[in-house]
């Protein structure tokens, strides 16, 4: 039996990890994933907006050369940390449930060749974050295969016509970074003009491609069908259709409440947050905590690595109290 087990092995459920480890208490982390699965996901060559100080977990230093880290950097640091802690890590086992039995939890899982593995826990911290579960584009033909809500890398798509659907960072980052490997690139944003939130670096460069024609902005624009070979758009009422090979839907992405949910823990109807006790990070289900962004509703840039990792020791200091 198991005294603690956390869903989730991304920074927030490593810092949970970690900051039981200092008060003597050895978690099981489940991850359906790699470590960090999450940052593996992101864009191959992307950059981080906060400063490594800010990333940091488990006391362990985050060092670079440069002043902000980047993808790989940040893929060495965490199973660095997840090493140095000597964390037991169970990746590329997915949980299927969670129940209560009496006084324990009951965690049903599906290892990476199929099996069913049963677990016993006293707490459980379901540490899940939210990339995984892109926002959809409210539009016919969104459920085609040309549609993607992840971006990855640029080659692929070298010599084609992309659209990008949003304006913030991830949107402007990919569409300089499919431009560059020579994309057709169009971006297509709702609102009007830039984006405030665009980094502030960034900016001039993406203005610079669309003022040059190498990238084509269409604000105050909708898409309201994805076709095979095109998409139909809507600018303040005008219609226009335009030859189209991919669809790009960099519109954000959501926690994803479903395990929640079937574990028992209420969701609030007016934020789409889960109910928990904002001063332990424990729902509404005994001994049951959430921690990282899994805790937003429907603002999930609420919280990020930054904020999602100070949920540990506060989680960390009440499973101790009740420990001993």
């Amino acid at each position: 039996m198991e005294e603690v087990i956390i869903v989730g092995a991304g920074p927030c459920g490593l810092s949970a990890a970690a900051e039981l480890k200092k008060r003597n208490i050895d978690p099981l982390i489940i991850e359906k994933g790699c470590v960090v699965n999450s940052i593996y996901n992101y864009p191959t060559f992307m950059q981080f907006f906060s400063t490594p100080e800010l990333l940091e977990i488990g006391e362990v230093p985050f060092v670079i050369t440069g002043d902000k880290p980047t993808r790989q950097e940040a893929l060495v640091y965490y199973r660095t940390v997840a090493q140095r802690k000597k964390l037991r890590i169970h990746t590329y086992e997915a949980v299927q449930s969670v129940y209560r039995q009496g006084e324990l939890f009951r965690v049903e899982t599906t290892d990476r060749s199929g099996r069913t593995k049963r677990y016993q826990a006293k707490f459980v911290i379901i540490a899940t974050g939210y990339f995984d579960n892109p926002n959809v584009l409210d539009a016919a033909g969104a459920e085609l295969p040309k549609v993607i809500g992840q971006y990855k890398d640029a080659h692929p798509y070298s010599g084609t016509k992309v659209a990008v659907v949003g304006g913030n960072n991830s949107a402007v980052d990919a569409a300089m970074d499919l431009e560059k490997a020579g994309a057709d690139v169009t971006v297509i944003y709702r609102g009007n003009g830039y984006s405030p939130k665009i980094k502030p670096w960034v900016l001039p460069l993406f203005e610079s491609l669309v003022n040059k024609g190498r990238i084509k902005m269409h604000a105050q624009t909708v898409i309201e069908e994805i076709r095979e070979d095109s998409i139909l758009i809507n600018t303040k009422g005008e219609r226009q259709e335009l030859e189209n090979d991919y669809v790009f839907t960099l519109i954000g992405y959501r926690p994803d409440h479903r395990m929640l949910k079937q574990i028992g823990v209420g969701v609030r109807e007016d934020t789409g947050a889960p109910v928990f006790d904002e001063a332990t990070y424990e729902t509404n289900l005994h001994n049951l905590f959430i921690a990282g962004v899994i805790a937003a509703g429907k603002d999930a840039n609420s919280i990020f690595i930054e904020n999602g990792k100070l949920h540990g020791a506060v989680i960390a200091e009440e499973i101790v109290s009740r420990a001993t």
